[in-house]
């Protein structure tokens, strides 16, 4: 018989990963739409394949690539175990780090299609007069491009919300440590606890259509 707690945990735990998550995969997205934006280099073009690669792979794929990488056998795994005093995948911080990877792709491409909406002669208007870079890219950029940035970080959360294929792969499926909803509904699943599954696919249901809905209304159309 499944306890309030153990219903509630992956629920808590999913809105946490979700929560600093979202967080850095916005200042990522963010610092990256700005410098494809303003920057001309060689290998912008596969720069961006990069960034937007993880958005079509399977995400079994990108878990799998992120196991190599933070393992014990990488030596960024090593660093990192040895930052932490413990091996970094099948922690709290591995299943993090796996939604930032799968989200960062809708975010980006959210945000870069804001910035590319703005009107250049704006910004230019704003150097003329003596802004700096800086001041041009915090009181005209940024504003300009406010629906864009909430509407991707909305959209970060909900699709961190949902990751499973990665967090699988790379963080694992331990109750009150890093047990999301998506992995707790495949193992109630494969349980044959198909009510508790249930529960948690409404869960997930609900505070997706929350985040769709808000996102929708931001952009002028009603859910």
């Amino acid at each position: 018989m499944t306890t309030g707690t153990q219903f509630l945990s992956p629920i808590l735990l999913s809105l946490q990963v979700s929560s600093v998550a979202s967080l850095f995969v916005f200042v990522l997205a963010l610092f990256a739409a700005w410098m494809m934006k303003r920057c001309r280099f060689a290998g912008k073009g596969l720069l961006e394949t990069l960034f937007i690669l993880p958005l079509v792979l399977p995400p079994t794929v990108v878990g799998f690539g992120l196991l190599l990488l933070l393992g014990r056998r990488s030596w960024l795994g090593r660093f990192m175990e040895w930052l932490f005093s413990q091996p970094l995948v099948f922690t709290w911080w591995a299943a993090v780090i796996a939604a930032v990877v799968v989200a960062f792709p809708l975010v980006y491409q959210t945000i870069k299609t804001g910035f590319a909406s703005i009107d250049a002669d704006l910004e230019d208007a704003a150097r003329s007069m003596g802004a700096s870079e800086r001041q041009v890219f915090r009181y005209v950029t940024l504003p300009l491009a406010r629906k864009s940035l909430i509407t991707g970080y909305l959209l970060g959360f909900a699709r961190a919300l949902g990751e499973f294929g990665a967090t699988m792969m790379v963080a694992g499926n331990i109750p009150g440590k890093t047990q999301t909803i998506p992995t707790a509904i495949y193992i109630a699943v494969e349980a044959g606890d198909m009510e508790l599954a249930a529960y948690w696919v409404l869960a997930i249901v609900f505070l997706s259509f929350g985040f769709v809905a808000v996102t929708l209304r931001l952009n002028g159309r009603n859910p």
